[in-house]
């Protein structure tokens, strides 16, 4: 896992022995295990570490108007219940909200509208709750709806 694995050096004095794995890839899943040796003591601890992922699909840019699958995958092994997708933060005419029982979420049509922070929450059957959050980015044109822009002779447009 080198070099994506760290110990925070400095806190260890202090007694923190936290691993720090940066990027989190879906291999990296699984029950991670700490000893630590102290005189004639050894003392573990164990961390499972779980993974969700966002895909989209096809991979790359998303093109307006060209058909995007985003998908949310765990590493959670209790059976899916539900999959909520959160379209921004906030509360209002700009927030959407879709749940189905499928892992993936279909927009036939992206628009510029479409791009922004969407948060996948994906609920289990041991009432376990996962959630991650992707921004979207979208290639396409976000100006007037009128194809027809005026412009003063001698102006710059």
């Amino acid at each position: 896992m080198k070099p994506r694995v760290s110990l925070q050096g400095s806190s260890l004095r202090g007694g923190n022995f936290s691993l720090r794995i940066v990027p989190v890839r879906r291999e990296d899943a699984g029950l991670y295990e700490a000893q630590v040796k102290y005189n004639t003591e050894v003392h573990s601890c164990h961390v499972e570490l779980g993974v969700i992922t966002v895909t989209l699909s096809p991979p790359g840019p998303v093109i307006e108007n060209e058909l995007l699958l985003m998908s949310c995958n765990s590493s959670h092994q209790a059976s899916l219940v539900e999959t909520c997708w959160f379209h921004n933060k906030h509360p209002g005419p700009t927030s959407r909200t879709f749940c189905s029982s499928s892992r993936t979420l279909s927009i036939l049509h992206p628009a510029m509208s479409d791009a922004g922070s969407w948060r996948c929450q994906l609920r289990y059957s041991d009432k376990e709750i996962i959630s991650a959050t992707f921004n979207l980015q979208i290639l396409g044109f976000d100006g007037p709806t009128n194809p027809v822009v005026y412009a003063a002779a001698g102006s710059a447009a």
